[in-house]
């Protein structure tokens, strides 16, 4: 299970963000929350979604800030950590792409190292007519 599994019904999510079901009701229609639904349609909400409603009411009744600019903040950190994942994710296959390129420069220095090159001189057959300086 993760912080993001839909795990808590509304009023156990109120309870332990310390609102009102009611608030939750209205941050989910503000688009504040997106808590997931089960097939019957009932919310669950996360450990995610809990921390992110204590965030909102930080943000409103210590900061000052109205709703629509919470909406905004939580637009940025939500696309902050979606950059924050892929540079992650592009993180993890340069070092995968380095371990395979080194790999192979090894490879290729085991075999430099260990392959015999067999030269075969030649004569340089000269025509009978040619000069020779």
């Amino acid at each position: 299970m993760t912080r993001e599994t839909g795990v808590y019904i509304i009023s156990v999510a109120a309870e332990l963000a310390g609102v009102h079901p009611q608030t939750l009701r209205t941050y989910e229609r503000k688009g504040l929350l997106a808590p997931k639904r089960t097939a019957g349609g009932t919310r669950r909400y996360s450990e995610r979604d809990v921390a992110r409603v204590q965030l909102i009411q930080q943000l409103t009744q210590e900061e000052g800030v109205n709703l629509a600019g919470v909406l905004r903040i939580l637009e940025l950190e939500d696309e902050l950590e979606r950059l924050r994942r892929r540079l992650e994710r592009s993180r993890r296959e340069v070092e995968q792409v380095r371990a395979v390129s080194q790999e192979a420069l090894r490879d290729a220095q085991r075999r430099a190292s260990t392959e015999l090159v067999l030269y075969r001189r030649t004569q340089i057959e000269r025509h009978p007519n040619a000069r020779r300086r």
